[in-house]
């Protein structure tokens, strides 16, 4: 394999287009209309980690009786491109899912970013989320832990472990080794308590189990479970599956995406 040569400056080239179809410039590449249905909360997501975060929290919210939580769900399909149309880049300028529209105040607010939306309906029905000090800064401390770590297990292990054209054992090694450090910080920490920010299910365990709980449970990343050697923390396991069974998450995980098309 020839060394990369590092160019003076770096410049795009269409064969850098990566599965996402990014680019190194933001903003709307063509125009688009997407629908609105008639619940007060728009969903504009995909079935992926961050994704599912929104159904499984609105769905947990219709479990515990929330009225107002009504949602319609429409399939932003990331691999044609849909988060790029002008419509969704109004909503999230950073053309990432999920992102929600709540058409109940006045004027509708956009949400983007899955920790804001979670935090959003978390303080806007009162739900999930601690009123104590305490308790809601540790539930934020993991909030914003998954929020700035999730890349290394998203963008980073997954991409060269499943996606990438070729396997590099440095970016493996890398990201694996960051990944695993993780996963053993969250068994530790189950080790101590049911729950991450304490005795109580909140917005901490849903943000992270859509990622974490999902790669123990071998549901990302075909043959990462045993890569990762996900069997030795028992407490992340545990925890794992115990999220796993509850209706909310798993009427989460069964939500209907509509097409936009």
């Amino acid at each position: 394999m020839t060394e990369y040569q590092l160019p003076k400056v770096w410049e795009w080239d269409d064969e850098n287009d990566n599965i996402s179809g990014n680019r190194p410039t933001a903003g709307s590449r063509f125009e688009q209309t997407l629908p609105v249905g008639d619940a007060p909360l728009q969903v504009y997501s995909l079935g992926t980690p961050n994704g599912i975060k929104v159904a499984v929290m609105l769905e947990e919210l219709k479990e515990l009786g929330v009225e107002g939580a009504d949602y319609d769900m429409y399939r932003i399909a990331i691999g044609d491109g849909d988060q790029f149309g002008s419509d969704f880049v109004d909503i999230n300028p950073n053309s990432k899912i999920p992102a929600l529209v709540d058409h109940s105040v006045e004027p509708s607010l956009n949400i983007f970013e899955s920790g804001s939306i979670l935090l959003y309906l978390a303080e806007k029905y009162q739900q999930l989320i601690p009123t104590d000090i305490h308790g809601r800064t540790e539930t934020m401390n993991w909030v914003f832990w998954q929020v700035a770590g999730g890349g290394f297990v998203g963008g980073g292990f997954g991409h060269f472990f499943a996606y990438a054209p070729e396997k590099i054992k440095y970016a493996i090694d890398r990201y694996a080794m960051e990944t695993k450090r993780q996963l053993d910080l969250l068994d530790k920490t189950l080790a101590k308590r049911p729950y991450l920010a304490g005795d109580t299910y909140t917005i901490a365990d849903i943000i992270n189990w859509s990622w974490y709980g999902r790669l123990v449970l071998g549901n990302l990343y075909e043959g990462s479970a045993k890569f990762l050697d996900v069997e030795s923390y028992p407490h992340l396991m545990e925890w794992a599956k115990r999220i796993n069974d509850r209706p909310g998450v798993q009427k989460g995980l069964a939500a209907e995406y509509k097409d936009i098309k």
